[in-house]
């Protein structure tokens, strides 16, 4: 049996429903991986600082400290000082940071 976005595709000129055939199985993936990246965030990387509160505060400390010599705490810099000093990628520390700035020192720029 024919699905619906089939036979849709089939009163589309050729080129159009070619592009669009090849083009969403990547568009399918790409929505799936962005779903997926917030569960993974939410996973023990956040309950660290959720359980351990002097470790947010540390890092409020160290973002207070980059944003004292005018450097955000987005900056490819901070980004990159935070993962080398947790141990974490450079998104993981995006991510951390974002969490910890807004939880516990929103005041960090």
């Amino acid at each position: 049996m024919e699905t619906t976005f089939l036979a849709a595709l089939r009163g589309l000129p050729s080129a159009v429903s070619h592009r669009l055939s090849r083009s969403l199985p990547l568009a399918a993936a790409l929505l799936a991986s962005l779903a997926a990246g917030p569960a993974l965030a939410n996973s023990a990387l956040l309950e660290s600082v959720k359980q351990n509160p002097q470790k947010a505060k540390a890092l409020c400390g160290e973002l207070r400290a980059l944003n004292a010599q005018g450097i955000s705490y987005t900056a490819p810099q901070a980004v990159a000082q935070v993962a080398a000093r947790q141990g974490l990628s450079s998104t993981d520390a995006e991510i951390l940071s974002t969490y910890v700035v807004g939880l516990h020192c929103p005041d960090v720029r």
